[in-house]
């Protein structure tokens, strides 16, 4: 199967910086390895492979992440990568247009605060009922009444350029579909 056009990235800032914390995690683990190398407690090694092991694996996660889109298309099917996993295909003919929205932030934490981010929403058939609700990740997105809302925090900045090649790419894909 031929890879998909990307049409939205991901906030590859916010997962660069998400691997932050792991990646001084592991190289706390290579300093307990070299102390444990260098004295008697066998203790520090055991912590140290952990470390690295759990942090560069954290770091690997994240990382891989990035190459992942929020949005793509392939094989006249629009892609929304807003669920753990494998995609939601939605049918190209079903997705009617692409334009900007405003959600809350939706960071994790313990407080929830009431600061908006810009999001992407697309519209969809409202004849088309089946599409119109579906289970996503909530802090990817939202999907409801037939509109997926995709938060602005977890993707590459929006704007109104991005919107207008959205919008004129969905076009043409429309038409090549129905030719």
């Amino acid at each position: 199967m031929s890879a998909p056009e990307i049409w939205l990235r991901t906030n590859r800032r916010a997962l660069c910086f998400g691997a932050v914390p792991p990646a001084i995690g592991a190289l706390a683990g290579v300093w307990l390895v070299a102390i444990g190398i260098h004295s008697a407690g066998s203790w520090y090694l055991w912590i140290g492979c952990g470390m690295i092991v759990f942090g560069l694996g954290l770091v690997a996660a994240l990382l891989a992440q990035i190459r992942q889109p929020r949005i793509a298309y392939r094989a006249r099917h629009v892609l929304f990568y807003v669920v753990s996993g494998e995609p939601i295909a939605v049918p190209v003919g079903i997705v009617e247009a692409f334009f900007l929205g405003q959600g809350p932030l939706m960071l994790p934490g313990p407080e929830k605060r009431g600061d908006a981010t810009v999001n992407l929403v697309a519209r969809l058939s409202q004849r088309e009922t089946q599409w119109a609700e579906h289970d996503v990740k909530p802090a990817l997105g939202r999907w409801s009444d037939g509109y997926i809302t995709i938060r602005g925090t977890w993707c590459e900045p929006l704007n109104g350029e991005l919107v207008r090649r959205l919008n004129r790419r969905l076009r043409e894909v429309t038409e090549e579909s129905n030719q």
